[in-house]
């Protein structure tokens, strides 16, 4: 039996599983639409929030991010993690308390504002759509590869597949859809991983995997990866990260990020006691903690694998010829996410850090052929030639090496993995399931979210309140389907890996939802001119920084400035940018608050009563 049949198969009865779900739990009212009636399970409540929770960005491109940037890279880990214990201890049990849908339903009550509602609903749209674009690359690469299609095909497939369930079975059909997809996507996480640390390790617990010898040479595996990395250029896999202002920046910005994210808010409104919020954000740290627990030794040894495949007698020995290149890589590169360059001619595969030189002789080739600026080229490859000839005493050079002729897309390293390790075609499959899991369940709860807020907070809420509950219900299938489009186009052309343009979506909510979700629990003193004020701060902020340095509404070739660290403000990546932007925020809302009014009596009763931890109903409507 081919790979192919394989993947089909695994592939589709983890389909044939979600679309039979989603039609047993399809939703009949908008309470099930929006909150599943508000009567889940916690245990079933963490597990499909974890699902929710590990989207492509975790699944797919977190490991490869920890496999290209090692120690640094840890920063997802940290901010991901340390954000539930934010949203369990500051957030959840109380907006489950105030009892409504949406986060924008607290907001416009809370600070007796509709403008701030729609802000808030602007906010929202803006962070659910940015997350959703890395949920559709993800599932796209996913797709691409295991169905052996072009990218951009595998991206529609995988639309179609979420506007059936999605748009049926709203949050009731999402939530037992995700609960079957944390499974499948934690045992195709887990076996692979079991696997390759047990061939390189002999240890079969991953995580300690990573801190055992590396069975053919008897040194820690951390220590070969680090002397593999550093011979062919690169830097070491555990080094420490210079810029510190930055990594705490980008951690407190994943952190904060997490607890202010719309679609993980909402389905704290699920469950029926404010006790249970608590609990499901427990439980949901449980549930991630066994695949983050995981991650950096997924990352790990892909890294190593990918560089024994390239020089399989070593390092300090001749790579492979690109003619003996294993099937893997092949399929890949039909994909468009694995592209070789033989720029020395000699028709072997060089990886290793080139200081730039392959990537500008690349350019340099384009501007010839289509009639580009040539000089600029031309002195671009000229720089990078002496930096290259520099490195490793011009080792590279004496080689005849004439650049980086291997560009590996991110994403790719933990779905080829096991082709990497050559594991049993079944491990394949199931990973092809784990992978297009993680990505369809995310995107489903951020589709429902932007659906919300759009059906629920816009239309319901301000445009035509008088609509029946049939009428809401059918708005919001129509605004999850045209989200889906919108979804899938941005998807075709995203402004960097999955897990990259994820964190541009934390750094939105961030700098918006965030501070005025603490604001408004926690200060009876900030009125709604403040909240106003300091939401579209530190939304401009923030998306003016990204935009300068990604290109302004991710449109390739529009920034200002290259995304490069001697370009950003204070050495602040546009990724780590949203801890600032709430810090603004907060100074922002309580200067203006403070020069106002103060809100009126009712509503500070209100924040009151919300900050008591007795009393809540079920979720309610307006």
């Amino acid at each position: 039996m081919s790979q192919f049949v394989i993947n089909l198969i695994f592939v589709g009865l983890s389909f044939a599983l979600y679309f039979g779900i989603a039609i047993w739990a399809r939703a009949g009212s908008t309470s099930e639409f929006y909150v599943a009636g508000g009567g889940v399970h916690p245990v079933v409540n963490g597990m499909a929030t974890a699902a929710d929770w590990m989207s492509a960005a975790s699944f797919i491109s977190m490991a490869g991010l920890i496999a290209a940037g090692g120690y640094g890279a840890s920063t997802y880990l940290m901010g991901w993690t340390g954000g539930y214990v934010l949203l369990a201890m500051l957030l959840a049990p109380y907006l489950r308390k105030f009892g409504k849908f949406t986060v924008p339903d607290f907001i416009g009550d809370r600070f007796y504002s509709k403008t701030a509602a729609m802000i808030a609903v602007v906010c929202l749209i803006t962070a659910s759509t940015t997350y959703v674009i890395g949920q559709m690359t993800g599932a796209g690469v996913a797709f691409s590869r295991f169905l052996e299609v072009e990218s951009s095909t595998g991206l529609i497939i995988a639309a179609i597949v979420v506007f059936f369930y999605a748009v049926l079975g709203g949050m009731k059909g999402i939530t037992y859809t995700q609960v079957a997809q944390y499974v499948v996507l934690m045992i195709a996480y887990t076996i692979p991983a079991v696997f390759i640390s047990l061939e390189l390790t002999g240890n079969p617990i991953p995580g300690l995997g990573l801190f055992s010898n590396h069975v053919e040479s008897g040194v820690p595996i951390l220590t070969k990866l680090n002397q593999v990395v550093t011979d062919l250029g690169f830097s070491s896999y555990t080094a420490d990260v210079p810029n510190k202002l930055n990594m705490v920046l980008f951690t407190l910005t994943l952190m904060i990020g997490t607890a202010g994210l719309p679609h993980v808010i909402i389905r704290f409104f699920t469950v029926p006691k404010v006790a249970d919020a608590r609990w499901t954000a427990g439980w949901t740290l449980v549930f991630i903690s066994l695949l983050y627990f995981t991650a950096p030794a997924v990352g790990a040894m892909a890294r190593l694998n990918l560089v024994d495949t390239i020089y399989p007698q070593g390092v300090e020995n001749q790579p492979i010829l690109n003619d003996d290149r294993p099937d893997w890589m092949k399929t890949w590169e039909e994909t468009g996410l694995i592209k070789y360059n033989d720029l020395n001619n000699d028709g072997r595969i060089q990886l290793y850090s080139d200081s730039g030189l392959g990537a500008a002789q690349i350019a340099l080739n384009t501007a010839q052929a289509d009639g580009g600026d040539v000089a600029a080229a031309t002195a671009a490859v000229e720089t990078a030639r002496i930096a290259h000839d520099a490195e490793l005493e011009g080792r590279f050079a004496d080689a005849g090496w004439a650049g980086n002729e291997l560009d590996v897309n991110a994403d790719i390293l933990v779905l080829a993995n096991p082709e990497i390790a050559q594991l049993p075609p079944w491990v394949i499959g199931l990973i092809a399931a784990g992978g297009l899991a993680a990505a369809l369940s995310t995107a489903a709860g951020l589709l429902l979210a932007i659906s919300s807020a759009i059906s629920h907070d816009l239309i319901k809420g301000n445009l035509n309140p008088n609509i029946t509950d049939a009428q809401e219900l059918k708005y919001a299938r129509i605004t999850m389907g045209v989200a889906i489009v919108v979804a899938t186009y941005l998807g075709m052309n995203p402004p960097g890996f999955a897990a990259q343009v994820v964190a541009l979506a934390f750094g939105i909510a961030a700098s918006s939802l965030f501070p005025v979700l603490m604001m408004g629990i926690f200060s009876k003193r900030i009125n709604n001119l403040g909240a106003i004020a300091g939401m579209l701060t530190g939304l401009i902020v923030v998306l003016v920084y990204i935009f300068m340095f990604k290109g302004w509404f991710f449109i390739s070739g529009t920034a200002n400035f290259p995304d490069t660290e001697e370009y950003w403000l204070f050495g602040i990546s546009p990724l780590s940018f949203g801890a600032v932007g709430a810090l603004l925020n907060f100074i922002v809302a309580f200067a203006v608050s403070y020069a106002t009014a103060p809100p009126p009596a009712h509503i500070q009763e209100l924040v009151e009563s919300v900050r008591s931890p007795r009393g809540a109903g079920g979720a309610v409507d307006h």
